[in-house]
């Protein structure tokens, strides 16, 4: 691929843009020596300004979203790109959300342009836990564990019941939950389901990968180790 094509889709702008940026002496190798728009060069070695280039298509990346942020390009709020280098908004492939997480729950988000990649790890045939920890607006019973293990749980307005979902109570109103799909709010209609409502809600882990301390607004590009214990984990 061309270097001004190359650059142009990881979001740097057009490709006028870039061919102007070339001829600014912007673009160097990692010895600051000016490429030009011809040349032959390893991505790793491409600098812009200085700085190394973004990662190529094939961009997965882990970000601790915080409350009060949409999984959306366009919402009247902030949104999870502006969490983001502006230019991965306009990356070719697109940059997407790996599913969602509503507006008032926070926690691991993953993001990818590999297409292929989004599906595996969607797809129900994954089974990729995901782990949510909830604050409830009441005690728990007691009995929410049994009903959410049983396989039998059916959400209002939906027919099928929920796989099994494992419950950890970590106090009289907090647990932790287990599940190996991904429904509409479901956490939270589940609770409901039980006569609670969820507070708070964050998800701190997605299979085998946790957020660690990355701190709430923050991503980091994640590289083949993290993707084995990604998958290691379901």
């Amino acid at each position: 691929m061309k270097l001004v094509k190359l650059i142009a889709n990881l979001g740097y702008g057009s490709r006028k843009q870039v061919t102007a940026m070339f001829r600014e002496g912007l673009i160097t190798d990692a010895d600051g020596e000016v490429l030009y728009a011809d040349d032959k060069v390893e991505h790793a070695a491409i600098r812009i300004e200085g700085e190394p280039l973004d990662p190529p298509a094939g961009l997965v990346l882990m970000l601790h979203k915080p409350l009060g942020v949409t999984c959306s390009t366009k919402d009247p709020g902030r949104v999870v790109y502006d969490l983001l280098p502006p230019r991965f908004r306009r990356r070719s492939p697109l940059l997407s959300t790996v599913g969602r997480l509503d507006r008032d729950t926070s926690g691991l988000l993953l993001m990818t342009d590999d297409g292929a990649l989004l599906h595996r790890i969607v797809s129900p045939k994954a089974q990729l836990a995901k782990v949510y920890e909830a604050t409830l607006a009441q005690d728990l019973r007691g009995d929410e564990a049994g009903i959410f293990a049983s396989g039998t749980l059916q959400l209002e307005s939906e027919t099928t019941p929920l796989h099994p979902a494992a419950l950890e109570v970590l106090g009289p109103r907090h647990a932790r939950l287990t599940l190996t799909e991904g429904r509409y709010h479901q956490v939270r209609r589940m609770f409901a389901a039980v006569g609670n409502h969820v507070d708070a809600l964050h998800r701190p882990r997605i299979g085998g990968l946790d957020l660690g301390d990355l701190p709430a607004g923050q991503w980091r590009a994640l590289g083949p180790d993290d993707l084995d214990r990604l998958f290691g984990g379901a």
